[in-house]
Formats: structure tokens, C-alpha cells, sequence
């Protein structure tokens, strides 16, 4: 997770008691603007997040749910559209192997398994930012094509072959018939 000023709230992962603790974020009117100018949306009404973060091997672990009411531009119609939000959070952090004193497998073979767990994200100072967390997850709950609700694309099909819309290629086959004509 990288630091993020437009929205950060760190905690350090030292302060945590033994079973964990509740934290609950919202984004001021102002880091709402910015983070509907970096999104690219209309608009961002709301965003929060609700977390348990806890003690896990060599870190902490994030586990909660991001929410947002946002506005979207419908891909379709172009009309803006209000939209919600609700991303599950579970994200494990861990110190760096260099600074666990834990050696790595540096020069032998690594494999990775699409149904292994992530590897935990790296503490940065021994400090999670929940902003960073909520924005990633937001990322993730944005729809990148959105619809309105009740917008359906509708494909113009051609049924008779004396319609067909001309070919990308029409015009440039026009030219060289053209150039060959002149030569």
C-alpha cells in the first residue's frame, strides 16, 4: 500500500493491544473533492472505512469494509448516476525480511500459486495508513464501465447488405485507385 496524502490516517502497528483494536475513518469534504479528481468522478458524497486491525506474525492484519457513495458517468448514456459501495477489507502487513532478521530466498526458485494468500503488504515505519487501505479498496469497488440503472446498450444491427456501413478501409482503397489513375 503506498502513502497517499490525499487521504492517510496511520496507525502504528507497536500501539496495537494483544487483541487488536476497531477504527472507523471518513474522508473530510475536502479529501472527498481531491479523491473525486484523482478517480476521475463527478463526485464522492461519502467514503469510510471500518476496520479491526490485529496482531499477526511478523505484523498486523486489516480486516473490515470500505463504503462510498460516489457518482458515476453511465459509459452509455453520459448522464451521471449516483452509485454505492461496499468492498470487503482482509490485507496482512508484514516488516520487510530485512528488517525481521529474517533471511530471504535470495537466488532460489519462487513459486507462486493463484490459490495461496497474497504476501503481506510491507509496513512502512512500522505504520499501516488506513487511508491508503480504503482508497486501494475503493479502486477495487469502482465499477470501470458503468451503467446507469436501466441503461442497456443497444447495438445498431444492419440487416440488409445494402446498408453495411462502409469499411475503415474504404477510403484509403479510394486513394490508391486514385493515385494508381493519375499514374
Amino acid at each position: 500500500m503506498r502513502d497517499d496524502p490525499a487521504f492517510s490516517r496511520k496507525i502504528a502497528v507497536a500501539d496495537l493491544p494483544r487483541r487488536g483494536k476497531d477504527f472507523r475513518i471518513e474522508a473530510s469534504a475536502d479529501e472527498l473533492a481531491e479523491i473525486a479528481r484523482r478517480f476521475n468522478l463527478p463526485a464522492v458524497e461519502a467514503l469510510s472505512g471500518t476496520y479491526h486491525v490485529g496482531p499477526a506474525a511478523r505484523g498486523a492484519r486489516v480486516r473490515g469494509e470500505v463504503r462510498a457513495r460516489l457518482s458515476q458517468t453511465c459509459i452509455v448514456s453520459l448522464q451521471p448516476f449516483e452509485a454505492e459501495i461496499r468492498e470487503p477489507v482482509d490485507v496482512a502487513f508484514a516488516a520487510p525480511l530485512e528488517q525481521s532478521g529474517i533471511s530471504d530466498a535470495a537466488g532460489k526458485e519462487i513459486s507462486i500459486s493463484p490459490d495461496d494468500e497474497d504476501p503481506p503488504e510491507p509496513l512502512i515505519g512500522g505504520k499501516i495508513d488506513l487511508g491508503a487501505v480504503t482508497l486501494e479498496f475503493l479502486a477495487l469497488g469502482i465499477d470501470p464501465y458503468p451503467r446507469k440503472p436501466g441503461i442497456e446498450f443497444a447495438p445498431r444491427l444492419v440487416e440488409d447488405a445494402d446498408e453495411k456501413p462502409p469499411s475503415p478501409f474504404a477510403a484509403l482503397k479510394a486513394l490508391r485507385q486514385k493515385g494508381e489513375g493519375e499514374g
